[in-house]
C-alpha cells in the first residue's frame, strides 16, 4: 500500500491524497466507514491520470462529487474514492439565449449565485439543490417543477479508460432522477445548459422564496441525504409514508424526519445499517398497505462491517 501511495504522488499533488480517510467526512449524511484512499483530483488530466493509474493495478474505483446524495455503509470503500474538483466554467451570451458551461466538480449552489451575479434566469431551481454539476447530470436532478433535462444542451464525460466522449440532449436518456450516465462507467467533466438575460432582483426573489420554502419544509438542521426515496408518477412517496404513520419512526439514531416524511435524518450517531435498516421497515410497510414498491433515490456505496 506504501508503494501504491509514493507511486500516486507522480501524478497527483500529496496534500490531495487521503490514506484510510473516514466517508463520513465528505457525505452530508455524516455517515461511512473509511475508503481505502480519497484523492482530490483538479483538472481532466489528473483524473486520466489516477485512471489508467488504477487500471494498470486493477484497483477498484468510485466517484463522489460533494456526497450530497450517499449512504456509505460501514465497511468503507475498497480502493481510489476520486473526488472531482473541477469547478471552472464560461459564459456565452447571443441575441436569444446565454450558453454555460459549467465543470462538474461546480456546486449547484455556485452556479446559481453566479446566475445571479451575471443577470441569467433559469436556473434559480438550482440554488437550493445539495450536490454538483456532474451528480446532478448523473440522476436528473430537479425541483419546483424542472430539472437538469430541460435546461442541458450537451455534456462531455470521460470514460474510465480516459476517453472523453459528447452526448447530446437527447442521448442523455434523462428520466426521473435518471440517466443514462448513470448506467454506464463514465465520469461527468462538464455540461453546457442553457439560460436566458433576466432582472436581478427578479432572481433574487425567486431564490429567496424557494430558500424560505426549504427551511419550512425540509429538514436542514439535521445530516441527510435528501430525499431518500425516489416518487413514483402519480404519487408521492412522502404522502404514502406520511399515511403510514411512520413520520418520527427511528431505527438507532436514524429517523423519517417529522418535518418531512420523504427525509431521513441522521440524529447524531447513526449507521449505515440504521439508515438502511429503517428504509426496510419503510418499503414492507408500504407494500403491505398500498402494494407499492418505492426504490431508494439515494446511492448506497461501500462494503458491510
Amino acid at each position: 500500500m506504501e508503494d501504491i501511495e509514493k507511486k500516486l504522488q507522480d501524478v497527483i499533488n500529496r496534500k490531495n491524497i487521503l490514506k484510510n480517510e473516514p466517508m463520513s467526512k465528505h457525505t452530508s449524511f455524516k455517515i461511512g466507514g473509511i475508503a481505502d484512499y480519497f484523492i482530490k483530483v483538479t483538472n481532466t488530466q489528473e483524473l486520466k491520470d489516477v485512471l489508467e493509474f488504477a487500471n494498470n493495478l486493477k484497483i477498484p474505483v468510485t466517484i463522489v462529487g460533494n456526497g450530497t446524495n450517499l449512504l456509505v455503509r460501514e465497511g468503507g470503500i475498497r480502493g481510489f474514492v476520486i473526488k472531482l474538483e473541477l469547478n471552472d466554467f464560461k459564459i456565452k451570451r447571443s441575441t436569444n439565449e446565454i450558453l454555460i458551461t459549467a465543470e462538474a466538480g461546480m456546486s449547484l449552489a455556485t452556479l446559481s449565485s453566479i446566475a445571479l451575479k451575471e443577470e441569467i434566469t433559469g436556473l434559480e431551481f438550482l440554488s437550493g439543490i445539495p450536490g454538483t454539476i456532474g451528480g446532478a447530470i448523473r440522476m436528473n436532478a430537479g425541483a419546483y417543477g424542472k430539472e437538469m433535462k430541460d435546461i442541458v444542451v450537451k455534456t462531455r464525460f470521460m470514460t474510465y479508460d480516459g476517453k472523453i466522449k459528447t452526448l447530446d440532449l437527447k442521448e442523455h436518456e434523462f428520466k426521473y432522477r435518471d440517466s443514462i450516465l448513470s448506467k454506464m462507467e463514465a465520469i461527468v467533466i462538464d455540461t453546457c445548459i442553457k439560460a436566458q438575460k433576466g432582472e436581478k432582483t427578479e432572481i433574487e426573489n425567486k431564490m429567496k422564496e424557494y430558500s424560505i420554502s426549504r427551511k419550512e419544509k425540509q429538514p436542514l438542521e439535521y445530516p441527510n441525504a435528501g430525499s431518500t426515496f425516489k416518487r413514483k408518477e402519480g404519487i408521492i412517496t412522502a404522502k404514502l409514508i406520511d399515511e403510514c404513520g411512520l413520520k418520527g419512526y427511528s431505527v438507532g439514531d436514524a429517523e423519517i424526519s417529522t418535518k418531512h416524511a420523504g427525509f431521513v435524518i441522521n440524529k447524531g450517531n447513526a449507521t449505515a445499517d440504521d439508515v438502511l435498516s429503517l428504509v426496510e421497515h419503510v418499503k414492507t410497510e408500504i407494500k403491505s398497505k398500498f402494494d407499492i414498491d418505492v426504490e431508494l433515490e439515494i446511492l448506497v456505496l461501500g462494503d458491510e462491517k
